[in-house]
């Protein structure tokens, strides 16, 4: 079944509450103040049977200029559109302002109502015509410049059949929401229902809420934990689903229904972030009384929020003239939830003459994104990207935001407004021509080929670094060459690259240590000479070496040169590490070994003293040798004394 949201709009008293009620027989006025006064002053909502069999939604709005923000929460989500005139008044300021907001949302469909038909004969023969020429002049260059103007008196019924007939025309012309993207649900409406709980009303923009899915708000509330939808209802009607495009209500139950308020979202955890920075596409009404500057502070509505910002121009002009199109930046009072594509109005703090406080409006391109700095020509290329390139492209830029952080896979959706599987056959297409790179398949986690390309050549360029200012060293740690690398890159990310980078032949991976392919350190020259010294006086030392803090000054060389050849000479055996302060020769302590077991099967075991007359050495030297020995389980201590461990018995 088609999925369709018909919203009225229009000067406050020009009869679109009686117009929905005669066309429902639903009084949307639900409120005693609205019922006292006489004005629709909160949404109001009804359902509306079309020829085909589809039932549509119907969003009552106010017309009164206090009550716009209710109007834009309402309008966001509506397909088609009648824009109410009253025949004793005719366009009004609260007409057009509506209609303003109507095509800056992207409405694209709609119908003109004449209500209070019946007062037409009273007005004379030529007043309708009149009339039509000053709604034809006011639709002009909108979405409603040919469409259909029909009187209709909700009183007699009047041109209502005729009105229902339009509806079902247009109704067929509707194209679906998203039904498989992200959950985006506008809240408009939470109130306690006796025996239900709280129950939160919206349009769904995107995506679909079941019975029993697990749910949350974005923006979050404090006092709000896990929420589970116990029940969903679709024009007033128990249904095990909804889908973008219906107007739904989900009964969450376990929460105070004061505690959610108009402006949040429900959506599924962890699918739509919240968000204080928007990409957008922005433009400006002709009829805008001057030009946004850079950083004009406006009020933006977006979804049911309605959020104080400061308007960034992105391309570096001071300002944009009235009728004009640009790429900015919105940097908000509070964060919002929001999906990319979705339409938003802005309003200033005074009213524009004969139209209401509305001055342009647009869509979103990215939501989260960082801060852009005008004038820079990466960031434009970015934004016009996310404004007019296809899937594969958008996912491309999203990736690139997120830079060497990276993103899952399942947080896509929300960035991008497409479904998962969409997302993902993006990914591949993107994966199989190096434009992105899976780095984590365990959370199917992927950052952006260029950011891939980029920390790759870092690495590089850190190692080639390192082997210019250590010659001697075998190669750099993993740990400090990661430490070259933003602080945000994803260390699975890390040493993926690594892994890349070996398998390319590039760089060697020799245990923690990473070296450019073809280095060798120390090999000739002046470094060939440091080792062979060093080794030598390890060698004359024997069992007794010096400790590491006196060879610098018995080579010659440096802290850091002795240090590096230390490693190298480690690597071939030649030495040993016994302890942080004292390398002993390889042979040396082979031999000892080879001792010192022959010692333990005669003898079963050997104490303290008996350990050191077998080194010949100082306790300075026994005692790192014995623990030496338990480390490379040749030993075992049992007491004061050692025994074989039972590989050496």
């Amino acid at each position: 079944m088609r999925r369709v949201v018909v919203g009225t709009a229009g000067h406050i008293d020009h009869g679109k509450t009686a117009l929905v009620q005669a066309l429902t027989g639903i009084d949307t006025d639900r409120l005693a103040e609205e019922k006292r006064r006489g004005i629709t002053i909160e949404l109001g909502f009804a359902h509306l049977k079309l020829p085909d069999g589809t039932v549509a939604g119907v969003v009552d709005v106010p017309g009164h200029e206090r009550f716009v923000r209710a109007m834009a929460a309402g309008a966001g989500g509506v397909d088609l559109v009648l824009l109410v005139v009253a025949a004793d008044e005719g366009v009004m300021p609260q007409t057009r302002e509506h209609l303003d907001i109507c095509r800056l949302l992207g409405v694209a469909r709609g119908v003109v109502v004449v209500t209070k038909a019946d007062l037409l004969p009273g007005l004379g023969e030529d007043w309708l015509p009149l009339l039509e020429e000053e709604i034809r002049a006011a639709c002009k260059g909108t979405f409603l410049e040919a469409a259909a103007i029909l009187p209709v008196s909700a009183r007699s019924g009047e041109g209502i059949p005729r009105l229902v007939e339009e509806l079902g025309t247009l109704a067929a012309q509707v194209p679906e929401r998203p039904a498989d993207g992200p959950l985006l649900l506008p809240v408009d409406r939470a109130f306690s229902l006796k025996g239900f709980g709280t129950v939160v009303t919206g349009t769904i923009l995107s995506g679909a809420v079941s019975t029993g899915d697990v749910l949350a708000l974005v923006p979050p509330s404090q006092a709000v934990g896990e929420l589970r939808a116990r029940s969903v209802q679709v024009h007033g009607q128990g249904a095990p689903r909804a889908a973008a495009g219906q107007r739904t209500a989900v009964n969450l139950p376990g929460v105070d229904a004061q505690a959610i308020s108009r402006g949040q979202v429900l959506t599924h955890p962890g699918e739509v972030p919240a968000t204080s920075i928007l990409d957008v596409e922005l433009t400006l009404l002709e009829a805008a009384p001057r030009p946004i500057r850079h950083r004009s502070r406006l009020l933006l509505h977006v979804g049911t929020a309605q959020v104080p910002c400061a308007v960034a121009l992105v391309d570096g002009r001071p300002e944009m003239a009235p009728g004009a199109t640009a790429l900015a930046q919105l940097r908000l009072a509070a964060p919002v939830a929001a999906l990319p594509g979705q339409r938003f109005i802005l309003r200033g703090f005074r009213a524009i003459e004969g139209r209401g406080k509305t001055v342009g409006g647009g869509r979103v391109l990215a939501v989260v994104p960082r801060k852009r700095r005008r004038g820079k020509a990466d960031d434009l290329a970015q934004l016009r990207i996310l404004a007019t390139g296809d899937a594969d492209a958008r996912i491309a830029e999203v990736l690139a935001m997120a830079g060497p952080a990276g993103l899952p896979a399942d947080a896509l959706p929300g960035r991008t407004a497409l479904s998962p599987r969409a997302v993902q056959g993006a990914l591949d297409r993107l994966g199989a021509r190096g434009l992105a790179l899976l780095f984590d398949r365990d959370r199917r986690s992927w950052v952006s080929g260029t950011v891939a390309t980029d920390l790759r050549e870092r690495l590089l360029e850190a190692l080639r670094a390192f082997h210019a200012a250590q010659p001697l060293a075998a190669g750099a740690g993993r740990e400090e060459l990661r430490g070259r690398l933003p602080p945000v890159t994803d260390p699975r990310l890390f040493q993926r690259l690594l892994s890349q980078l070996a398998e390319k032949g590039e760089l060697v991976l020799e245990g923690d240590h990473a070296r450019l392919h073809g280095h060798v350190a120390a090999s000739g020259g002046t470094g060939g000479a440091l080792k062979d010294r060093v080794a030598d006086l390890l060698r004359e030392g024997a069992l007794a070496p010096p400790r590491v803090v006196d060879l610098p000054g018995l080579a010659g060389a440096s802290a850091a040169d002795v240090n590096a050849v230390l490693k190298l000479l480690a690597a071939d055996g030649s030495v040993v590490r016994v302890s942080p302060e004292i390398w002993f020769d390889g042979a040396a302590v082979s031999t000892l070994r080879a001792r010192l077991i022959e010692h333990l099967h005669a003898h079963r075991e050997i104490d303290t003293q008996a350990f050191k007359e077998l080194v010949g050495s100082t306790r300075k030297h026994v005692i790192p040798l014995a623990e030496y020995f338990d480390r490379e389980k040749v030993t075992l201590r049992v007491g004061e004394k050692r025994v074989l461990r039972g590989l050496h018995a």
